[in-house]
């Protein structure tokens, strides 16, 4: 018998979920390589919801996380999505797992613990749906420490910014003009692909410049939309998307650098940098207002004070509060434009009813005794005008 066949039919006997360890302190670098099957190993202390969309969508066997997925501080939303989709979650397991496990490694879950062969490496506290409902219960009280500190926050990111937020100084210029149009910025958030094809309608109607930040670009092609100009980090976009013809604006450091630039080069097409502290995001809605957009129409931001307060975006959150400021009643959610599109008569249909009107009404004529009457005085009066008409030729 080989060897091969005997281990795999060992693994199916294990209880528990077995997959290839994918292993990294950088969050952000797991997730460009984590594939289906996986169990992702990380370290990140309250798990967000931006995170643990991404997981789900490249369908993990589970996940191990180093830090509390929960530290109580505030409510954070990764810990339910993972739950709620099925996805074991071992919480809390300490750093020194990351040393331990080995990219690539068969690991295997089972109840709290994690396994390597018949090994036990490491163990902590398995999460589930009423664990998470009793941590969130115990979390919302750190909701106003979480305020407090972003308060003094946005006035750092205001003194460090001001220029930028309040004058536009460092926006970069465009080909593409935006002056009195609509914009619709596009951004991966959740439910972003659902929320992009109930606007449809609008796009056709309207044509407003297509923005897409990060993996939105990629969805905008998806849906056979062609983006005019793509904001973010190259590495994390399609290298197609980035061929595709649109202006590429690369966030950068307040110090110039920019990473991603080196992908651009690679892929021999030009780009912009961006240099300011805040997110893509918020660079794509100051983009839209300082090239003097009329409205701006976002899909995939995040909406709810819980998704404002989420770990995943703390520290950009004095941008995005103060870039929504500054665009006031310019700046519009798609949901909000898809359900005000959908309630709209468009003028092909009034046109049709008017027609069908006077259809049922012209029947209603001929198959009354007052039909003939009428009949007879139109053809009279069109008789009259084509004799009027000949007159003046005569």
């Amino acid at each position: 018998m080989k060897l091969t066949g005997l281990l795999s039919r060992n693994d199916e006997t294990r209880p528990g979920v077995t997959g290839v360890a994918r292993v990294d302190r950088r969050t952000r670098e797991l997730l460009r390589r984590i594939s289906p099957g996986d169990i992702a190993v990380l370290d990140q202390l309250d798990l967000d919801r931006a995170t643990a969309d991404a997981l789900v969508r490249a369908e993990v066997a589970g996940v191990v996380n180093a830090s509390p997925s929960i530290s109580g501080r505030f409510p954070n939303l990764g810990p339910e999505i993972l739950v709620a989709a099925g996805i074991p979650l071992i919480d809390a397991v300490g750093g020194s797992v990351l040393r331990t496990i080995k990219d690539g490694s068969k690991l295997r879950l089972h109840e709290d613990s994690l396994y390597l062969g018949e090994r036990k490496v490491a163990s902590g506290t398995r999460q589930t749906r009423e664990s998470v409902a009793d941590q969130m219960i115990e979390a919302k009280a750190g909701m106003s420490t979480q305020l407090e500190a972003f308060s003094a926050n946005t006035i750092e990111f205001l003194r460090r910014e001001r220029t930028l937020i309040l004058d536009g100084v460092g926006v970069p210029e465009l080909r593409t003009s935006l002056r009195d149009r609509h914009v619709l910025v596009v951004a991966a958030g959740n439910g972003h692909a659902e929320d992009l094809k109930k606007l449809k309608k609008y796009i056709g109607e309207h044509r407003p410049v297509l923005v897409g930040v990060d993996g939105g670009a990629d969805t905008l092609i998806a849906q056979g939309h062609k983006p005019d100009v793509i904001v973010g980090d190259p590495l994390g976009i399609e290298a197609e998307t980035l061929k595709c013809g649109a202006e590429v604006v690369v966030p950068a450091q307040p110090d110039g650098h920019a990473p991603g630039v080196a992908r651009i080069q690679d892929l021999g097409i030009g780009a912009v940098t961006f240099p300011a502290s805040g997110n893509a995001e918020d660079l794509a809605l100051l983009l839209a207002d300082a090239h003097e957009a009329s409205l701006v129409v976002t899909v995939g931001f995040q909406a709810t004070l819980r998704e404002f307060l989420d770990h995943g975006r703390s520290g950009s959150n004095p941008s995005t509060f103060l870039t929504r400021l500054k665009l006031g009643t310019k700046l519009v959610d798609g949901k909000a434009v898809a359900t005000l599109h959908r309630g709209r008569v468009s003028g092909g249909m009034i046109l049709f009813l008017v027609l069908a009107a006077l259809a049922v009404v012209a029947a209603a004529l001929l198959v009354s005794d007052a039909g003939e009457v009428y009949l007879d005085w139109l053809a009279d009066t069109w008789r009259s005008f084509t004799n009027w008409v000949k007159g003046l030729f005569t």
